[in-house]
């Protein structure tokens, strides 16, 4: 499995991220994850919608617990776009944290048993086993055509950016 490191910090130290870092440009990459009922949620199930793909280490962070809450509020605004939030929580935590938050414009995903969007997207730390914060744009044609990896896993992604380069895309 490839490594790339000190390309993100974790509380300030770098950090390895596994697998092979998706860019802009690349075919998205199928994979699978769990939804907070326990069933499989695969991206090619969403194929012909434009997807934002949020990274983040765990809902039960300040920053990863703010970033599921905006791209909830934002998702409420976007038509033809569906927004993917992903973390390594195991789904009982995602499942207590959404109903707690109201979040439920947004598809909320784990992918604590199998690591397949981590290790695809080059998005798994692996000192921890979380994921890196970041996003990913897809098309409606399975491509990706905007990525963020965010350098320090404490700092917030830019959200406007992303959301412009999804909002391009419908």
């Amino acid at each position: 499995m490839k490594r790339n490191s000190n390309i993100v910090t974790f509380g300030g130290n770098p950090v390895t991220l596994l697998g092979k870092m998706v860019k802009s440009g690349n075919h998205a990459k199928n994979f699978i994850a769990t939804t907070p009922d326990f069933k499989p949620f695969r991206l090619s199930d969403h194929q012909g919608k434009v997807r934002i793909i949020s990274s983040a280490a765990s809902v039960d962070t300040d920053v990863c617990a703010e970033q599921t809450r905006r791209f909830n509020l934002e998702a409420s605004k976007l038509e033809g776009i569906q927004v993917i939030h992903i973390t390594c929580d195991l789904p009982f935590a995602l499942k207590r944290f959404c109903a707690a938050e109201g979040i439920d414009k947004i598809i909320t995903v784990s992918d604590h048993k199998d690591t397949d969007f981590g290790v695809k997207y080059g998005f798994l730390i692996e000192e921890y086993r979380l994921l890196t914060r970041g996003i990913v744009v897809i098309d409606q044609f399975d491509m990706v055509r905007y990525v963020e990896f965010v350098k320090e896993v404490s700092e917030h992604p830019d959200y406007d950016k992303a959301l412009a380069a999804a909002s391009e895309l419908v």
